[in-house]
């Protein structure tokens, strides 16, 4: 089972279902492992901490255009869907944008005149860290300065082999990032808070994943800030509401020592693994 813990904005408390998840799953004893893909500020490791097994440099290709050998006939641009090249043949220019390119090869294929190689560009990493005989961390995270992490993304989400529960915190948003994650989700967990900002992001969120048709129910976090238009909205809608987390002192605090709620509060040891099993039901429909 592979679930999702996604929201339209950022720090409405991802990560913080996502570790306390992990946590009771992990208590359980089952098979799990918990995929940070916010790679441009992954920070699970606050929280859960483990023995680094592996360390993998990711790379993207990327062309180099020989200028010499190129004829600028523009079938390498044409045949680019991300525009990353610019061809002015009448002024025998050729540009490539680095940050465009999405290493699709397309380019290196049109070309008939061997007037296009690659290099290789470095994204990022992907670290495996062991957290129990039966759990384990991996953490997407791209170097400063890269334009998409999305191939940081898939390429932790493919490091994921037999397990039986895969949980994935997402980058906040529904840009290309969101969309690596949820794709591959079974089910996803959105995270909202009941503010006016919280709902309006919530709708793009459920927008999306509607025209991907892909199930999902919130956990609104912070009850008690705002007002009651979310729940409304939720209720209208008929989406599930699987969980409220309250507007707290203690759980706030608890949060900002990098600790998990789930071992300091039995409760919540409780409700967590609930939620987990209702997500579980919810898959099986």
């Amino acid at each position: 089972m592979k679930i999702a813990i996604a929201s339209g904005k950022g720090g409405t408390g991802k990560t913080f279902v996502s570790t306390n998840l992990f946590a009771v799953a992990e208590k359980e004893a089952l098979n799990v492992t918990l995929v940070d893909c916010d790679a441009e500020e992954p920070n699970v490791n606050e929280f859960l901490d483990g023995k680094t097994t592996s360390t993998e440099i990711i790379n993207q290709h990327l062309p180099v255009i020989d200028k010499e050998a190129c004829v600028y006939c523009g079938k390498c641009r044409d045949w680019c869907n991300y525009n990353a090249i610019i061809c002015l043949s009448e002024n025998k220019q050729i540009y490539l944008i680095e940050d465009l390119c999405h290493d699709c090869g397309a380019c290196l294929a049109a070309c008939q005149y061997h007037a296009i190689t690659e290099i290789e560009k470095r994204l990022g990493t992907v670290t495996i860290k062991a957290y129990s005989n039966q759990a384990r961390i991996v953490e997407a995270r791209s170097d400063i300065g890269v334009y998409s992490p999305v191939s940081v993304i898939k390429a932790a989400l493919d490091k994921v082999q037999d397990t039986d529960l895969i949980l994935m915190d997402s980058p906040p948003g529904i840009s290309c990032p969101f969309i690596a994650t949820v794709v591959p989700a079974d089910f996803i967990v959105l995270v909202t808070e009941p503010t006016p900002f919280g709902l309006n992001d919530l709708k793009l969120s459920v927008e999306t994943l509607e025209q991907l048709e892909k199930p999902f129910g919130v956990v609104v976090n912070r009850t008690g800030l705002g007002d009651e238009r979310v729940y409304d909205w939720l209720e209208e809608k008929q989406i599930p509401l699987l969980m409220k987390i309250p507007f707290d002192k203690n759980i706030a605090r608890i949060y900002s020592q990098s600790r998990l709620l789930v071992r300091e509060d039995p409760s919540y040891a409780t409700r967590f693994l609930d939620l987990l099993k209702t997500i579980e039901g919810l898959c099986k429909k």
